[in-house]
């Protein structure tokens, strides 16, 4: 039994099918985790998803940016964007069923001791917390009135965490967190306040002040091995106890997937396809 998560997708389903085969996977023996971001801005967006699901409980996908869209688009709480390419989720006959299973997946999860998420986690947050604080927002995603909370949960404030946050502003900041983060403040009193207009890598960090999530000093989870997408100007990288595995495959670079080493491994097994260009590179 093998256990892989792979990045973002974003719509490549022919892409996502080549990994499969790759990996020689057996949805009777193996599982797969797709670390958020499914759709939108490649052209197969239905495919990727429906692909997905024939695979039953022998896969999982965390909710991307991406994802989190695409509800709040086929609920007509945001417009669409020139770039996205959702329509033919949105024209298909089985519309509600699909976005019915969208809202319904996880935004964190722990795996074999990793911990798994779209984009990032707050220095004041454990492992145990995030995955408490994802529940939240899960629980709000699947209620009845869960169009409700999408027509708020947008919007970058607050951008630093409080244990006294509370409503719609605490279920805010954990989405975005989660879906969304790059760049923290790495010193001062605003230590860990979200920057959300730095969105580029560089080797190290983004300056003195600003620093890539997973190399804040004292972050609670520096112990816990964390996995994540979105970030795909970072490309597959391994460092600080966290693994990136958003490896541009929409902008024609690779869709990656990596197999769950066994306990106290430090080495990765991964494996690429490489990927025809949906897009030109952008900020995602």
């Amino acid at each position: 039994m093998a256990t892989y998560l792979i990045g973002d997708v974003q719509g490549c389903a022919d892409a996502f099918s080549e990994l499969i085969e790759a990996l020689q996977f057996d949805p009777a023996h193996d599982r797969l985790i797709v670390l958020g971001d499914l759709v939108n801005r490649g052209t197969q967006s239905l495919a990727s998803m429906e692909r997905l699901i024939a695979l039953g409980d022998s896969a999982q996908c965390l909710l991307g940016n991406h994802d989190l869209h695409l509800l709040a688009v086929a609920h007509g709480v945001r417009k669409a964007h020139r770039s996205d390419t959702l329509d033919d989720i949105l024209q298909s006959p089985r519309r509600a069923e699909l976005i019915d299973w969208v809202r319904r997946r996880p935004l964190a999860l722990m795996e074999q001791g990793w911990l798994l998420v779209h984009a990032g986690v707050l220095p004041q947050w454990s492992a145990q917390q995030t995955l408490q604080l994802a529940a939240e927002v899960e629980r709000r995603l699947r209620a009845p009135d869960y169009v409700d909370f999408l027509r708020v949960m947008f919007g970058n404030q607050p951008d630093e965490w409080s244990d006294s946050l509370s409503g719609f502003d605490r279920l805010r900041i954990v989405v975005n967190t989660l879906t969304r983060a790059r760049f923290l403040l790495a010193s001062g009193p605003r230590y860990g306040r979200m920057d959300f207009h730095n969105k580029q890598a560089q080797a190290s960090g983004g300056s003195a002040e600003l620093q890539p999530w997973f190399a804040l000093p004292q972050r609670r989870t520096a112990q816990t091995p964390i996995a994540f997408g979105h970030w795909s100007t970072l490309g597959l990288r391994w460092e600080h106890n966290a693994l990136c595995l958003d490896s541009g495959c929409l902008w024609g670079g690779a869709l990656t997937a990596v197999k769950l080493p066994p306990a106290g491994q430090r080495w990765l097994e991964a494996t690429q396809i490489p990927c025809a260009r949906s897009m030109e590179p952008m900020a995602d």
